[in-house]
């Protein structure tokens, strides 16, 4: 296949990055966005984003960026709007606003012999390759609660992704059903601007992470390339027990601030990264109860027989993988279902050869850094900078995806990083980069430093991963500490 078209479907943060990195192999990328403005759900239209007006990110500055362009606003964690004016300067910067098509939904893609047909509002069109940029978060998952559907508060039952802010919950009763991130925030802004009384129903208990841990973003701590060595070398109750020791050292354990214990597992409860909620649960200006059992008008019956009247239930249980658009035929081949699509890498399969998949994995962490390496893994491909995917091995890969459906999916940030960055050929080599080891192994997984090593190596990222390593004093020497000496000596000791 030697076209150079490519449909591009979407314009977030996995179109946009995907448009520069093909557009730098020498294709010529369209652009179709169902809204009329780029940024994708960061873009807060109506109908199409899950963005409340006072969300910030739960990634930090450093990792919710592109390796080309820095933020301008210092905030640590940026707010929605100031990622917003990120992506449009990223956008203007390499020239992709002239190649989009706003007001474009593509209604249907499918395969025409050896190209891609898309339909969209507009007509229909013959393209030699196509990238599914649409997002992972955009069909909430609504819990199947007996009565769910007859609930009477006055306030009524919305998803997280509909959540218009707090002023209209102000005075009112509200439960707030789920333990990750929109569930959390959205319960601790409850309770903190107004509400009358916040409940959380959750299945299980997570562990919660603090934003900041002695000064530093959490997730400068916990997804760190060392991690995703250590993942892939010790024993999984060994990953168990540092990240769990990392957890508890930042903000101790949810039975602490009078939440229910979660699983002495860290891997089975899951973490959620969350800066005030358990601080609320313990001034009490937050209930925690266990799962809903049933609803009928406006009162609902939790597990432990407890009930209680609301006048909102605001759902934060996830979402469905959603993507209408595709034929069938490409479903079939994908065996697409609510959790689940067969790809290598969550990006390629052998018999759909021309289609790429943008961000339709589930993780913890931010997605800026995966997606750049993603985007430049299949513009590297296509365009012949490194070798095509080898097709025992795709199938290999697959495989084993498929053995793991029906078992837990979301991954850590830095577990698909650093397996995009092998796939794109720029992991950086420790040897390579000795007075960076440190920064390398436990600093930040900064976009920068997969700009060290192979295709578009910068001559200034060692200079940006020392300075984005020692910006909040964690990493000030190349000197290792106490713990990194010993957790790096067992995943030596197993090299």
């Amino acid at each position: 296949m030697t076209g150079r078209r490519v449909a591009v479907i979407g314009s977030g943060p996995g179109g946009l990055v995907v448009t520069r990195w093909l557009v730098s192999q020498g294709f010529e990328p369209t652009i179709f966005e169902q809204s009329h403005t780029l940024g994708g759900q960061w873009a807060r239209v109506p109908g199409s984003s899950g963005i409340w007006p006072a969300m910030h990110t739960n990634s930090s500055r450093v990792l919710t960026a592109f390796s080309d362009l820095e933020h301008v606003d210092g905030a640590v964690y940026p707010s929605n709007s100031a990622v917003l004016d990120y992506l449009k300067r990223y956008a203007q910067l390499f020239g992709l606003v002239p190649l989009m098509r706003f007001g474009t939904p593509v209604e249907d893609v499918r395969r025409d012999d050896d190209r891609w047909l898309v339909r969209h509002a507009n007509g229909e069109e013959t393209y030699d390759r196509v990238v599914v940029a649409s997002g992972r978060f955009h069909a909430p998952a609504i819990p199947p609660v007996p009565g769910l559907e007859t609930f009477a508060g006055s306030a009524g039952v919305i998803s997280t992704y509909h959540y218009p802010g707090p002023s209209s919950y102000r005075g009112k009763r509200i439960l707030v059903a789920g333990c990750a991130v929109s569930a959390l925030e959205i319960a601790a802004e409850l309770a903190q601007l107004g509400a009358a009384r916040v409940v959380v129903t959750q299945r299980r208990q997570r562990y919660v992470l603090p934003k900041f841990a002695a000064g530093v973003p959490s997730d400068h701590r916990m997804f760190t390339r060392y991690g995703t060595l250590a993942s892939e070398r010790l024993p999984a109750a060994e990953i168990d027990r540092q990240l769990k020791e990392i957890v508890l050292d930042a903000g101790g354990s949810p039975e602490q601030y009078g939440a229910p214990a979660p699983d002495r597992s860290l891997l089975a409860a899951g973490v959620t990264l969350n800066q005030h909620y358990l601080a609320l649960v313990a001034e009490g200006r937050i209930a925690v109860r266990p799962w809903m059992t049933s609803v009928h008008d406006a009162r609902v019956t939790f597990a432990d027989g407890h009930a209680e009247d609301f006048d909102a239930i605001v759902l934060g249980t996830g979402f469905h993988l959603h993507v209408p658009f595709l034929s069938d035929e490409v479903k079939a081949v994908l065996d697409i279902d609510t959790l689940h699509l067969d790809a290598d890498r969550y990006t390629f399969h052998p018999d759909l050869p021309g289609l790429a998949l943008m961000g339709m994995w589930d993780q913890s962490g931010g997605y800026f850094v995966p997606l750049e390496l993603q985007a430049r893994w299949i513009a590297y491909t296509w365009g012949g900078a490194i070798a095509s995917p080898n097709e025992p091995d795709q199938r290999r890969s697959i495989d084993a995806y498929r053995a793991r459906r029906g078992m837990p999916q979301k991954t850590r940030m830095n577990l698909a990083a650093l397996a995009f960055a092998r796939a794109a050929g720029v992991e950086p080599h420790l040897d390579n980069w000795p007075s960076l080891r440190r920064a390398l192994l436990f600093g930040p997984l900064a976009p920068s430093c997969f700009r060290l090593e192979g295709p578009d190596a910068l001559p200034d990222a060692p200079h940006r991963i020392a300075r984005d390593a020692a910006a909040f004093g964690a990493i000030t020497s190349n000197e290792l500490s106490e713990r990194e000496q010993r957790y790096w000596s067992l995943v030596s000791s197993a090299l």
